[in-house]
């Protein structure tokens, strides 16, 4: 591929990186002339780092230029007044735009331009940027001759060593005619013995056979036995269907039996269901949920319920249980050996004493 330059066509520059190409790898090289310096020459530069991107990428076709595979910016050194196109921006835009890979080789190596930080590599000279641009082509073919050399060295060594695995191998395998004469030989043995087993085999079994035949009875033998089991049978069903006929007074008791047994299970029914009602309202009687509505609560905290003020820490959260819902409280325990609080001056009514002059068995929620 082709390397685009982009610099004036008269001057030292372009021959020196010419010259250079030459001499590391000769390639092909597309100049594209613009002014360096002075009025327009900004706009020049830009329009060719941008022209030789519009270039379509692939090899020359239909006489069309082929696309570079790379670009030098370059210009020989001078004041700063003369590098000044370099740093304008429309220069610095195009450069940073370039999908063409680009190389900065503006005046000398102490000269610095905003080209040189939006290009990809910046060279101190332009002949440095040649250098840059291409390898040397007698050390890259020595380097190719080198890599050759060793892939066939390489492939050499790797050949001789399968082959000498492959010989160590094969002296480990067993002839293949021996194995084969020996597994002949198995075989025919193997074949006789199951001649020979076979027809002991069927000895024992036509011996077997005469044995249990002998023992069998005869047929017509059999016949009979089974004509008078058969018979024993039939006798014995007659005689059962004469005891399973009922009398007329016996399917009476069976259809009272029937009637009565009946009623029973009813009046069963019933009285189970009457009392599981009566042990339905006990139960209903003894739920917590009648005292929360009376105005208890139950409290919780993280380990479960609490039945005594001791257990409840400073600060702790608590869950109060209402008949409505639940309510978030904080512990406010007592340090151990402290006073008890001071009773209210309010003084409590007595409760009520039950009915009928004695004490309540059952005791009082309230």
């Amino acid at each position: 591929a082709p390397v685009g330059e982009v610099t004036t066509p008269i001057g030292a520059v372009i021959r020196d990186i010419r010259h250079r190409l030459a001499e590391r790898f000769p390639r092909h090289v597309l100049v594209w002339p613009v002014l360096v310096q002075g009025e327009g020459a900004a706009e020049q530069i830009a329009a060719a780092i941008a022209g030789f991107n519009r270039i379509a990428p692939g090899g020359p076709q239909d006489g069309r230029v082929p696309r570079p595979d790379l670009l030098i910016v370059a210009r020989g050194g001078g004041s700063l007044e003369d590098l000044w196109a370099f740093n304008e921006e429309v220069v610095v835009r195009a450069a940073a735009a370039s999908e063409i890979p680009l190389i900065s080789a503006v005046g000398h190596e102490t000269d610095t331009t905003l080209i040189d930080y939006a290009a990809d590599v910046r060279a101190p000279t332009p002949t440095a940027a040649a250098e840059m641009a291409v390898p040397v082509r007698a050390e890259l073919l020595a380097q190719v001759m080198d890599y050759a050399g060793r892939l066939v060295g390489g492939a050499g060594r790797m050949i001789e060593e399968r082959r000498v695995q492959v010989e160590g191998l094969a002296r480990g395998l067993p002839d293949p005619v021996r194995l084969l004469d020996e597994k002949t030989q198995r075989l025919d043995e193997r074949g006789e013995r199951l001649h020979n087993a076979a027809g002991r085999f069927l000895e024992r079994r036509v011996s077997q056979v005469s044995e249990l035949a002998a023992r069998l009875p005869h047929p017509r033998q059999q016949l009979r036995l089974m004509e008078a089991q058969l018979a024993a049978q039939v006798e014995r069903l007659r005689l059962a269907g004469a005891r399973v006929v009922e009398t007329p007074q016996q399917q009476w008791a069976r259809l009272d039996a029937g009637r009565r047994l009946a009623q029973a299970l009813e009046r069963r029914l019933a009285e189970a269901g009457q009392a599981l009602t009566a042990l339905a309202r006990v139960l209903e009687s003894t739920s917590y949920q009648n005292v929360l509505a009376r105005g208890f609560a139950v409290v919780r905290d993280a380990k479960g319920l609490i039945t005594s003020a001791k257990s409840v820490n400073e600060g702790a959260a608590l869950d109060l249980e209402f008949q409505d819902g639940h309510a978030k409280a904080l512990g406010a325990g007592e340090a151990a050996g402290s006073t008890k609080p001071k009773p209210s001056k309010k003084t409590k009514k007595p409760a009520a004493k039950p009915r009928g002059g004695g004490e309540d068995p059952q005791g009082s929620l309230l």
